[in-house]
């Protein structure tokens, strides 16, 4: 499981805004944010066990993120690394909409996935579980976990009002001090009322782990948060927050980028 929430062209200084957890076996090796050595233009966090991504960003401020699609049933043995979209988008010279119109006859051979790809003049969100497989986003505050885009779970609309909430208050001219405040926003380990899972098709105490967003589990949980500040003006800035089965704190990157052309 995974969450995020994102602000697109809604904010006075910020054209772009994210605030993620991912969730994933803590023995599935993974490499911290950092700038790729096979891609040096792309950074983010990088999983070695098939040498996908997550989340990242290039230094043209394309930016990219995936989550799974909650199925239940057999996964096809066969079907490409949904890991694989992202770093495929970063290296291609094409739009985001231009990408994802090229994917859509694929998609269906991957597992239920949704992305997000960005570029300097849109939004655009893709399922290969939906009607319609992508579509360009207006400008506004968006919540996103393993269903479809904006499905309300309560982790969802808990952590859009805190992300809303930060962004009208918290100082924007200085991003360190909003990304701190995002990355504490992500650290909420309170699941969801018993009386809001009643319809989930999951064991009752995993449902109640994963119903918190920042999910807490010897096994698997959150592996780290993450928070991209994309300035109008093309200051970028990224910072990774990385947590152990615990639950505790096992490291922190950034990476940053001046304004565009400085």
């Amino acid at each position: 499981m995974c969450l995020l929430v994102l602000s697109w062209r809604a904010h006075t200084r910020y054209r772009l805004v994210i605030a993620a957890n991912r969730d994933e076996y803590h023995a599935r090796a993974a490499a911290p944010l950092a700038s790729w050595q096979d891609l040096p233009e792309v950074a983010g966090g990088r999983d070695l066990q098939a040498m996908g991504a997550w989340f990242a960003v290039d230094q043209r401020r394309r930016c990219g993120i995936v989550t799974n699609f909650r199925e239940f049933g057999r996964r096809r043995r066969n079907a490409p690394t949904r890991g694989g979209l992202i770093p495929a988008f970063l290296s291609s010279e094409r739009s985001a909409g231009e990408f994802l119109e090229s994917l859509e006859v694929d998609a269906p051979a991957y597992a239920g996935f949704n992305l997000l790809l960005a570029d300097h003049d849109s939004l655009w969100y893709a399922s290969n579980r939906a009607d319609r497989f992508a579509r360009e986003l207006p400008a506004g505050i968006y919540g996103l976990s393993n269903d479809f885009i904006d499905t309300p779970w309560p982790k969802v609309v808990r952590i859009r009002e805190r992300f809303q909430s930060l962004l009208a208050d918290v100082d924007s001219h200085d991003p360190r001090k909003l990304a701190g405040a995002l990355l504490a926003a992500l650290d909420d380990r309170e699941p969801a009322p018993p009386e809001t899972l009643l319809n989930s098709q999951l064991d009752a105490e995993w449902a109640r782990k994963l119903s918190a967003p920042f999910v807490l589990d010897a096994s698997y949980g959150t592996r780290c948060s993450t928070v991209l500040l994309l300035a109008d003006d093309g200051e970028l800035l990224m910072r990774e927050r990385r947590f152990d089965a615990h639950g505790d704190p096992a490291g922190e990157s950034e990476y940053a980028l001046n304004a565009a052309g400085t």
